[in-house]
């Protein structure tokens, strides 16, 4: 327990800078859209780039571990989607921006940290293989499905058309594209450019929780809290769940199935919050999600590494 606390307190303590820093004045509230804009518009695009153009296709592509994995993302992204549009009568773009928050797990400042410290450094092989296809999945399900929904009623064929054009300009997917093709390519990037990224990149998720906390400052959570415990719920209970019995369905490794269960055990991601305010829907939600799913996760990841101890996994 104390180990989860000091991986997530950072997290809250960025947030709550951020949270501070408007409700005193100290950073104006107008700023918070241009900090926001840098961040998906910029680092977060170059981000998924040097991670696409690193990865090593090969090695990364595990069938079964990413089959169980992305099985139960997808999973919590349906339900996400479905209960915000049944249960809670949203408008779709806002049920797709909430379904999200059940598709993007933190994978990666809580799942590593967390992976590492309950089974060491030398387990982690499958966290970075899901780490690879993580933001590259995400978005492209969730801006495909964003697309066509701000495209209903346009006819098929327009419909198709619109999605092509929109996501030929969204720059998190132009950043996933350009990444691959520099892959394949085998596009040698000189040094100090990849520097210069890398400096851009750093600045990425530390500037979306600042902006996240400013955020709560103006956006109360009030008639929201059922829709935000639905996707919690998702996040924390489903994805594992769904990963475990996939997992166990394809027999995977001891170290593969702990790795992609205690991954998708965790709480939504600050890439939920930027996913949302980059179409200007479910921000509310997505913002107070990725708050109250970190806090809960405290509790649930350890029932999660129990239960997993208990089967000898």
């Amino acid at each position: 327990m104390d180990a989860l606390v000091q991986i997530t307190l950072p997290v809250f303590l960025v947030i709550g800078f951020g949270l501070l820093a408007v409700r005193t004045g100290l950073f104006p509230e107008h700023g918070l859209q241009g900090l926001m804009t840098f961040a998906q518009g910029f680092a977060i695009p170059l981000l998924l780039f040097r991670a696409m153009a690193r990865i090593d296709l090969a090695e990364s592509f595990d069938p079964p571990l990413l089959l169980s994995f992305y099985a139960g993302a997808a999973a919590g992204f349906l339900a996400g989607l479905m209960g915000a549009r049944l249960l809670f009568r949203r408008p779709w773009p806002d049920s797709v921006a909430i379904g999200f928050v059940g598709l993007f797990s933190n994978t990666l400042l809580l799942g590593l940290p967390i992976t590492e410290r309950a089974y060491g450094a030398n387990a982690l092989g499958p966290n970075y293989a899901i780490i690879a296809f993580h933001s590259p999945f995400c978005y492209t399900l969730g801006v495909t499905a964003m697309e066509i929904a701000r495209a209903s009623g346009r006819g098929a064929g327009r419909t198709a058309l619109s999605v092509l054009r929109s996501m030929a300009r969204n720059p998190l997917v132009i950043g996933i594209v350009a990444g691959l093709g520099a892959n394949l390519g085998n596009v040698a990037l000189p040094g100090v450019l990849t520097e210069a990224m890398d400096l851009v990149i750093r600045a990425a998720l530390p500037a979306a929780l600042f902006a996240l906390g400013g955020t709560m400052a103006r956006y109360r959570p009030e008639g929201d809290m059922a829709t935000v415990a639905w996707v919690v719920g998702l996040s924390l209970v489903l994805h594992p769940a769904v990963t475990w019995l996939v997992g166990s369905a394809l027999g995977l490794g001891p170290g593969a199935f702990r790795s992609a269960v205690v991954t998708a055990a965790m709480a939504p991601g600050i890439n939920t919050y930027i996913f949302a305010d980059m179409y200007g829907v479910g921000r509310r939600v997505a913002a107070t999600a990725v708050l109250v799913g970190t806090a809960l996760s405290i509790l649930t990841v350890s029932v999660w590494l129990q239960l997993l101890g208990q089967t000898g996994a």
